[in-house]
C-alpha cells in the first residue's frame, strides 16, 4: 500500500493521524486497487521460501493483505494463511480472489487489536503494508506471533530513478501547482541510495530479533495515459487531496504525457525485501 515517493507531500499534523488518515483511503475504492496495482515478482516468492521458510504447509501470518495481491501466490505455494486486512472493502475483495486458493482465512481487523492466536506462526510477512502499522506495536508483536526461529518478511516498494526519467522532472510542476504541500524539486532517489537501513536498525531496536537478510528486484513498467492515471488513483496522498485539486492534477499529468510523452511513460520501481529470524 506504499505511496510514490515522487509524490510525497508535507503535513502539519501529528504523523499518527496522518497515517491513520491515509491508510483508510485505500479501501474506498477496493476494485481499483486491484486492478491498478503491479504485483510483484517472481524471484520474491523464491527467496521467501528459502530465506523465510514459506514452504508448503507453514503458517504465515500477512498483515495487511490488500487485496491478496501477494497472499495468492502463497497460497498457490500451498502455505497455510491467516491474512489480517484493516479494510473491509478490501478483506472481501480478497476473500473473492482467494476462493480455491488454498488454505487461507482473511479476518478483518486492525492488526494492532487482533488478539493472536495461541498456535505460533512460521512466518509473518507483510509486503507493502508495515509501514501502515502502528510503529509502536509493529515489530513486537510480529515476533510475539512467531515461533522461535519464524522469520518476519517485510516486502517494501519504492519509484527510483529511471524510466521516463524527464517525465518525473516535468510533473513536479503538476503537483507544485495544485498541491501546495508538495516540496519542491522533489526527484526520485536511485536504487542505491536505498539500503534499508530504516528497517533494519527498527528491528534491531525491538531485540527480538536476528540480523536482516534483504534482497532487491528492480523493474519498469510502462503505462498509458489512462493507466497511469488509474494507478496515481490508487495512492492514499492523492485520494486524500480535495476533489477539485485532485481533478485538476491528474488533468496537468494527463495533459503532459500526452503532449510530451506520446502517451506513455514508464517507471521504475525497486523492490526491497527484508528477512528477520525470531532469537
Amino acid at each position: 500500500m506504499a505511496d510514490d515517493i515522487t509524490h510525497a507531500r508535507r503535513d502539519d499534523r501529528p504523523e499518527e493521524s496522518r497515517r491513520v488518515r491515509l491508510s483508510r483511503t485505500f479501501d474506498e475504492d477496493a476494485e481499483l486497487y486491484d486492478r491498478a496495482r503491479p504485483g510483484y515478482p517472481p524471484q520474491l516468492y523464491d527467496d521467501l521460501a528459502d530465506l523465510a521458510g514459506t514452504r508448503p504447509g507453514s503458517r504465515v501470518l500477512e498483515v495487511g493483505c490488500g487485496t491478496g495481491q501477494a497472499t495468492v501466490p502463497l497460497a498457490r505455494r500451498g502455505c497455510r494463511i491467516t491474512a489480517v486486512e484493516a479494510g473491509p472493502s478490501m478483506a472481501a475483495l480478497a476473500r473473492h480472489n482467494l476462493a480455491g486458493a488454498g488454505a487461507v482465512e482473511v479476518v478483518t481487523a486492525e492488526f494492532e487489536k487482533w488478539p493472536l492466536p495461541d498456535e505460533p506462526f512460521d512466518a509473518v510477512v507483510s509486503a507493502t503494508a508495515f509501514h501502515w502499522i502502528d510503529p509502536a506495536v509493529r515489530t513486537a508483536k510480529a515476533a510475539d506471533a512467531l515461533r522461535p526461529g519464524g522469520a518476519l518478511a517485510v516486502v517494501r516498494t519504492h519509484h527510483v530513478r529511471g524510466g521516463t526519467e524527464e517525465f518525473f522532472v516535468e510533473v513536479q510542476r503538476c503537483y507544485e501547482r495544485f498541491d501546495p504541500g508538495t516540496p519542491p524539486g522533489l526527484r526520485p532517489p536511485s536504487a542505491a541510495a536505498i539500503d534499508g537501513s530504516d528497517h533494519a536498525e527498527e528491528v534491531a531496536r525491538s531485540g527480538r530479533f536476528g540480523p536482516t537478510v534483504f534482497r532487491r528486484y528492480e523493474q519498469e513498467l510502462t503505462y498509458t495515459t489512462a493507466d497511469y492515471l488509474q494507478l496515481l488513483r490508487t495512492y492514499s496522498g492523492h485520494r486524500a487531496l480535495p476533489q477539485a485539486a485532485r481533478a485538476a492534477l491528474l488533468e496537468c499529468i494527463a495533459a503532459l504525457i500526452d503532449r510530451r510523452y506520446g502517451g506513455r511513460v514508464t517507471k521504475r520501481h525497486l523492490i526491497e525485501l527484508g528477512v528477520s529470524r525470531r532469537r
